[in-house]
């Protein structure tokens, strides 16, 4: 595909996207119906979409026109490429530029405009991160950097690096938690490397990592992830210390391929289905459903779906599963709280609503903002 072809067939997705179709959905299913794409092809066409999608409405705004072309004319500009150059009309590519789209366009509105969200959610992001929150919604407009955690249990880091090395993939420590890397290059190597075949590798956010290392993990402790998904801290517990540990999730299909995980990653995990029956635990984690808006870099069509009861609706599955988890705990232990979100709704203003009417109090609190160069998190340790 020439790149005029790669920003028509971005177009293309990008209308069905608006039109309310699932991103992953609609890349999936162009992919499968364009079998003369080949892999470069599939890549930067996705990469057009996921970049377009970041900064949609910065991007119609440059572009004149909240319509698939307009915002890739918008993206094209931004970055510094020739609209003329892609909008060829030649077969497979956009017809031209008329004079209209030419002389439109405009740069984006100061306020929720410049920084890429809905109206309605800027006053509360500028509330969650005050005098950052210009700052992390413009490290949101860009890709989120690729990050591996280093397996303890398979590999120390010197090991896995020269192992990234050997694939092709350049990676350096993060600063963010102590068997972090960042990909420097290379990153769509990485699931075909020895290194991540090996199980000397996983593919998981430094923040996220964070998370787990902040836990009070010790050997012999019996330890429950609660919200488990695909089971990425379950498996970073693991590497952590010599536990019991149990991963039980409401959809009991993301753990499907954890145990195969667990294996290649030398980690022994029991699955909970009823995890009353298997406690009670000395540590309970819980990284909740939520907004998702630390991680938006990663999926930017869920920031433009959210809508204000969409955040109640979440708030309230939060302070459920904040009771449920209470039960499971023996004497003395922690109750681990997280989210991948940056709203202060979600984070510290619920945690201090549950202690309130609960008999515990915080020990232990921090977040991290995008603008470190991770996802945004937040988590709280309930004692």
């Amino acid at each position: 595909m020439t790149p005029a072809a790669r920003v028509q067939a971005a177009i293309e997705c990008l209308d069905r996207i608006l039109d309310g179709a699932p991103a992953e959905q609609v890349l999936t299913g162009w992919a499968r119906g364009s079998r003369f794409a080949g892999s470069g092809d599939r890549n930067a066409v996705r990469d057009h979409v996921f970049d377009a999608l970041r900064a949609r409405r910065s991007l119609a705004a440059l572009g004149g026109g909240d319509t698939g072309r307009a915002i890739l004319l918008g993206l094209l500009r931004r970055d510094g490429v020739d609209p003329d150059s892609r909008f060829t009309g030649e077969p497979y590519a956009p017809k031209p530029l008329s004079e209209t789209e030419r002389s439109g366009g405009r740069p984006p509105l100061a306020g929720a405009e410049a920084a890429d969200l809905p109206d309605w959610l800027w006053p509360r992001f500028v509330d969650s991160l005050g005098a950052d929150a210009a700052a992390a919604a413009q490290a949101m407009q860009r890709r989120a950097p690729v990050h591996l955690r280093v397996n303890l249990l398979r590999a120390d880091t010197g090991t896995a690096l020269a192992a990234l090395e050997r694939d092709g993939i350049a990676a350096e420590r993060h600063p963010a938690a102590s068997a972090a890397l960042e990909v420097t290059s290379g990153a769509r190597r990485v699931r075909g490397s020895r290194a991540f075949l090996d199980g000397l590798v996983e593919l998981q956010d430094a923040a996220s990592q964070a998370v787990v290392e902040m836990l009070p993990l010790r050997d012999g402790m019996k330890v429950l992830d609660f919200c488990a998904g695909g089971g990425g801290k379950t498996l970073a517990m693991a590497a952590r210390a010599k536990l019991t540990l149990f991963a039980h999730d409401a959809a009991s299909q993301r753990l499907r391929d954890l145990p195969e995980r667990a294996r290649r990653a030398g980690a022994f995990v029991s699955l909970a289905a009823d995890p009353a029956a298997a406690g009670p635990f000395d540590l309970v984690l819980c990284d909740v459903p939520c907004s998702g808006s630390g991680s938006w870099r990663r999926a930017p069509d869920a920031k433009w779906r959210l809508r204000p009861e969409d955040l109640d609706r979440l708030r309230r599955t939060q302070m459920d599963i904040l009771d449920r988890a209470s039960a499971l705990l023996a004497d003395g232990a922690t109750l681990a709280y997280a989210t991948c979100s940056v709203l202060k709704q979600e984070n510290e203003d619920l945690v201090r609503t549950f202690v309130s009417g609960a008999p515990r109090e915080i020990s232990d609190e921090r977040r991290w903002n995008v603008t470190g160069g991770t996802d945004g998190f937040y988590a709280a340790h309930l004692t």
